[in-house]
Formats: C-alpha cells, sequence, structure tokens
C-alpha cells in the first residue's frame, strides 16, 4: 500500500552508485522489528521514509506493531510545504493515527498528552548531512524529550548523499538557532544514526543527559558511496546535483539574491534584478513549495551552475566563490547580509572577511582546523567506513 505523494525523481537524479547495493535501516525489518514488539511506537518520518513502493509506516503495521503517533518534521508528513512553513496537526486519513507536528510554530517539545501514548521514537527520514537542514534538529528535540521523559529512542538510518567529506566551521552555539542545532560543521558528513550516537555520547542533550538509544545500521554503505536519493528530501533540493551544490549556494538565504526559488532549479542557480555582467536570467514564480519565493515574479540577472561537474562541486567542499561573486556585483555593502547568515555560516567572523575582500580559498583556511578536530571528535560514533 503506497501511502504518500512522493516526489519521485527517477530521471533528474545521476546514479553514482547502485543504490541497489545499500539497504537502508528501516528495510532491516528482521533487525528491529523484534525488538519494537510489546512497545507502543512514535514514528518520526515523512515522504522520504520510504523503501521502495512502501512506506516504513506500512511496513510496521504489517508487521503487527503497534504505532500511536506519528511525528512531522519541517515541510509536513507528505513533505510539500514550504521552508519554515507552519504546518498543524493531523490525523492520518487511513490508519486514524495522530499526527504531532513539530513544525506548527509552538513548541517544538511534544505535550504530556502526546508523550504519554509510546514507550519508544523511531526515527525514519532521509537527511542530507547539512548543519542548518532542519530534520537532524527534529530528532535531537526528541531526544532530549525521550532522555526528559524515559523513553527509548530508535534511529532506522540511511545514507547521508553528502557524507563523502567535513567542511565548513564549527557553530558557534551562541548562533544556535532553528538551523543550528549541535557544535558541528555546515558540512559533518555523518548519517543520522552517526549523528544521533554522538550527541549521545558527547553530552550534547538538554543538561548532558543520555537517552536510550538503539541504531538499525544501513548495509551496504561507506561513506565514499555516491548514493543517489529515489525521493527529493525537500521540494526545493529536486536532484542530486542540487544537494551537492547546497552547502556553498544556500547562504543566499539570508541575502537579497535569489537562489532560484521558484523556478524548477532551485540552489543550482542565482541571481538579482540589479546583478550587471550576466549572460544567464530566469524570474521567480509562486509555486507549490515556494509561495514567496525570493524575487517573485522579476526578472534576476545572474549565474546558472547546472554544468558544474558533480565530482568537482564534492571535491571543491564549501564554496563561497558565489556567494562573493554576489556581494562585489551588487555593491550595496552592508544591505546585503541580513543576521541569519551567522546562523547558517555559524560563525560571527566570515561576513567582515567577505566584506574586508579575502577569498573564498582564505576564508575557508579560517576552519581547516575545526574540520580537523571534528573529523578526531566524531571517530568513535561512525558505523560506517570511511
Amino acid at each position: 500500500m503506497k501511502r504518500l505523494i512522493t516526489f519521485l525523481l527517477v530521471s533528474a537524479f545521476l546514479t553514482f552508485a547502485v543504490n541497489a547495493e545499500v539497504t537502508v535501516g528501516a528495510a532491516r525489518t528482521d533487525y528491529y522489528v523484534p525488538l519494537l514488539k510489546g512497545k507502543r511506537i512514535a514514528l518520526l518520518s515523512n515522504h522520504t521514509g520510504m523503501v521502495g513502493d512502501r512506506h516504513t509506516l506500512d511496513l510496521m503495521l504489517q508487521s503487527g506493531l503497534d504505532v500511536t503517533t506519528i511525528f512531522s518534521p519541517e515541510h509536513g508528513f507528505r513533505g510539500n510545504a514550504d521552508a519554515g512553513e507552519h504546518v498543524s496537526s493531523s490525523v492520518d486519513p487511513v490508519t486514524g493515527i495522530p499526527i504531532a507536528s513539530l513544525y506548527d510554530g509552538k513548541s517544538r517539545r511534544p505535550s504530556k498528552e502526546t508523550m504519554d501514548r509510546f514507550d519508544i521514537i523511531v526515527t525514519d527520514i532521509q537527511d542530507v548531512g547539512l548543519r542548518y537542514y532542519t530534520y537532524y534538529c527534529t530528532m535531537v528535540d526528541l531526544m532530549n524529550a525521550a532522555a526528559d521523559d524515559g523513553k527509548q529512542f530508535m534511529v532506522l538510518d540511511r545514507p547521508n548523499p553528502n557524507g563523502m567529506y567535513v567542511d565548513g566551521p564549527i557553530l558557534d552555539m551562541k548562533y544556535q538557532s532553528g538551523v543550528g542545532r549541535l557544535p558541528i560543521p555546515v558540512v559533518h558528513g555523518m548519517t543520522l544514526g552517526e549523528l544521533a550516537r554522538m550527541a549521545n555520547g558527547e553530552g550534547w542533550l538538554k543538561n548532558g543527559s543520555k537517552v536510550d538509544l538503539t541504531v538499525v545500521p544501513c548495509e551496504g554503505y561507506t561513506h565514499q558511496t555516491r548514493y543517489s536519493l529515489p525521493v527529493a528530501p525537500s521540494p526545493n533540493l529536486k536532484s542530486d546535483h542540487a544537494i551537492y551544490l547546497y552547502p556553498s549556494t544556500c547562504y543566499f538565504e539570508a541575502t537579497p539574491v535569489s537562489l532560484g526559488r521558484g523556478t524548477g532549479n532551485p540552489f543550482e542557480v542565482y541571481g538579482h534584478p540589479d546583478m550587471k555582467g550576466c549572460d544567464y536570467s530566469f524570474t521567480p514564480r509562486s509555486v507549490n513549495g515556494a509561495k514567496n519565493p525570493p524575487q517573485l515574479d522579476k526578472l534576476c540577472h545572474g549565474r546558472d551552475l547546472r554544468n558544474l561537474d558533480n565530482e568537482e562541486i564534492i571535491a571543491k567542499g564549501i564554496n563561497l566563490e558565489y556567494l562573493i561573486d554576489a556581494y562585489r556585483n551588487l555593491s550595496i555593502g552592508d544591505k546585503f547580509f541580513t543576521s541569519f547568515f551567522e546562523k547558517l555560516i555559524g560563525r560571527g567572523d566570515i561576513r567582515q572577511m567577505i566584506e574586508d575582500g579575502k577569498s573564498a580559498d582564505e576564508i575557508k583556511a579560517s576552519w581547516a582546523g575545526d574540520v580537523e578536530k571534528f573529523k578526531k571528535q566524531r571517530k568513535p560514533y561512525l558505523l560506517y567506513q570511511e
């Protein structure tokens, strides 16, 4: 039984590894079903929680498990809400199971009534490995709630499509926010299961508490696997190419520059009505998943990154050349950045470096120490070969 309207991207996604060789945690029912028998289960998932053409919720119910609650993250259970859009709680129309939204604009901690309905929280959701991608933040929030209430926690692990490298500054926790919950680099190179183990082991949960954690690992995955996502993880990450560019283009969210929301190629292009000397242009429109994008209905001039080679993007890592290009082109000084930039980049001095004329490579060198420190720190928590 296929439950969800999914964003299947078979034609758009370039496959660098045979995904059939990777078995995701949710497919390993022989591993986790016996551990969940007799327990009341809350499932954190969304449209990405698929095993072939079946949702993990269906696998659980067909295995006789007692799922009493569904938790939904940013973009909602069906994955079609805008970035940052509040999504109300509801009821699954097929099973009658309550869906508790953790992105409704209210508390991100479940109510006592909700917490009383289950014994264990199971997470099955496809992350993309960026500190500002909010699915892991929701997972950490639920780990905190589970630790507070003595509930167990399980992660059905999935590959990280950006899991092949580590890059970016470690979050200065004074910039902790809804797009940055842990002291990790922008590109942490870990799966959600590994990240959950690290948050637990490093005392990063509230008041240094720990949760009773089980991770069901993937089979056939290493950190060098090029894992092509069969379902778009959110409405504006439509392809592998966009996911690989995301660590370098997301910073435009903190500027007046459009990164292509409201076009067919978000995160793969950027532009502004006042950019000059550009041979590419586009016009953002109101569409599902981007109802009110920046520079709505305005002709933007800028750059088209769609022809960049995937492996070159990966090898470069975080590339601030695009951001620096737009900053210098527009010449609007301190009107270029909003305070959201520090929340995304995670440090307070990067903006000044750009304004001072530093190159992308010079700025990258400033966080090289963070990268090496984090690689050593995360090592005990890795489940897969680097």
